[in-house]
C-alpha cells in the first residue's frame, strides 16, 4: 500500500518527467513544511547514487522508512496513553480493570461512574473475555472502535 501511494506521490511530485525527483522538486512541492536545507539534508540522506536526485527506489525507501517512523510513534502514543488508564503491574502484566478505569475517568473530570458502568465499557473491547483490558485489546479498541 505505502509503494502504491509513495508512487503516485513520486510521479506528481517529478515535475519534469525525467524520473528523478531534485532538492527543487522536493522543496517545491514541501515549502510549507520544508526549507531548502531541510531538503538538501532529507535528499543527501537517501541519496543512494549520489547524483543529487532521487530515483524512485530511493524515494520509495524515504516513504517506507517514513511510515515505520510514523507507526513507532503512535505505538508509543498508544502505550503512553494506556499507561495512565493501566493499575498497578509491571511491562506486559498491565491492565486496564474496572478500578482503574473509573480512576483515571473520575480524575479527567468525568462525571462518576459506577463499577459496573466501568465493566460494560470494558466488556465491549475485552477480546478473550477476563474482564480486563490488555494493551492489545486496547489498541484494537483505540484503532477499530473510536477512530
Amino acid at each position: 500500500m505505502v509503494a502504491v501511494v509513495a508512487s503516485s506521490l513520486f510521479a506528481a511530485l517529478d515535475k519534469d518527467g525525467d524520473g528523478k525527483v531534485s532538492a527543487s522538486e522536493l522543496r517545491g512541492c514541501m515549502a510549507a513544511a520544508l526549507g531548502e536545507e531541510e531538503s538538501a539534508a532529507i535528499l543527501a540522506a537517501v541519496d543512494g547514487d549520489g547524483d543529487g536526485m532521487l530515483n524512485l527506489e530511493e524515494f520509495l525507501s524515504l516513504a517506507h522508512e517514513a511510515a515505520e517512523a510514523d507507526e513507532d510513534g503512535r505505538h508509543r502514543c498508544l502505550r503512553e496513553a494506556f499507561g495512565m488508564y493501566a493499575g498497578e503491574g509491571e511491562g506486559e502484566e498491565r491492565y486496564i480493570t474496572p478500578a482503574s478505569l473509573r480512576r483515571m475517568l473520575s480524575r479527567l473530570g468525568s462525571p462518576q461512574l459506577g463499577m459496573e458502568e466501568c465493566r460494560a465499557m470494558i466488556c465491549r473491547f475485552d477480546l478473550n473475555g477476563d474482564g480486563v483490558l490488555s494493551f492489545d485489546e486496547f489498541r484494537v479498541m483505540m484503532h477499530d472502535g473510536l477512530m
